[in-house]
């Protein structure tokens, strides 16, 4: 969408990420900067067919920031996100998208596509001997079985996080509180950046499971607050 320059300089240093039932059941919206224009967008896993009532939410959420902009294209592509059980036959290997190598929680698949073709090609190379002789299932499966002992922690704890934080309001809230904590920003932030699950301070993490539990009790049972209306 290209909104007028005035709206477009308020996203020139900044991102939007909206939570809501009106925005997705299980996800998150969003509105990107992209140079000259700005993504804005949705998604989902359990609702495919509502995504148009999703994505009419967040053009209502961030109407004041995108007022007067113009559809330039309006696309939309399936979201991978359980890594396939079986991702080798014979001597093929499915590897990123089609090995279902998207992120819970975050969506994101760019960089481990990337990476799972550089993984098994490193592995093909080492066990075809630089091309020696030739691979077999079982050298497919061992690339498998070191990018499982790499990174399976990783899908299974957003799996977790996206189950614990995005099925109602009332724990979207409690999300939104716990990104304001400075362990938790640190943590998010060292996670994304090296793609592995961070943390290792267990006074941290202790502390941050009580509070998690404390503020998903205090959501669960309370009058929602009014939203918040971004300026």
């Amino acid at each position: 969408m290209r909104i007028p320059d005035d709206k477009m300089e308020y996203y020139k240093d900044r991102a939007e990420m909206y939570v809501g039932e009106d925005v997705s059941p299980d996800f998150y919206a969003w509105v990107f900067p992209k140079c000259d224009h700005v993504a804005v967008g949705t998604g989902t896993v359990i609702d495919k067919k509502g995504i148009q009532r999703y994505q009419q939410g967040i053009r209502d959420r961030a109407a004041p920031r995108i007022a007067g902009g113009e559809v330039l294209r309006v696309e939309a592509h399936p979201i991978p996100e359980h890594p396939r059980p079986r991702r080798v036959n014979n001597r093929a290997a499915l590897i990123g998208d089609a090995a279902g190598y998207v992120t819970k929680c975050s969506g994101e698949g760019i960089y481990f596509a990337a990476k799972s073709g550089r993984m098994c090609a490193e592995r093909i190379l080492i066990n075809s001997e630089y091309g020696t002789r030739m691979i077999d299932e079982h050298d497919l499966k061992q690339h498998i079985r070191e990018w499982d002992a790499k990174y399976g922690a990783t899908y299974l704890v957003l799996d977790l996080l996206q189950k614990v934080f995005y099925t109602t309001d009332a724990q979207r809230e409690s999300f939104v509180e716990l990104c304001e904590e400075e362990y938790v920003q640190r943590v998010t932030f060292d996670s994304y950046l090296y793609k592995t699950v961070q943390g290792n301070n267990p006074i941290g993490d202790l502390k941050l499971g009580w509070q998690t539990l404390a503020s998903l009790w205090k959501n669960e049972n309370k009058v929602p607050d009014e939203m918040r209306t971004l300026v």
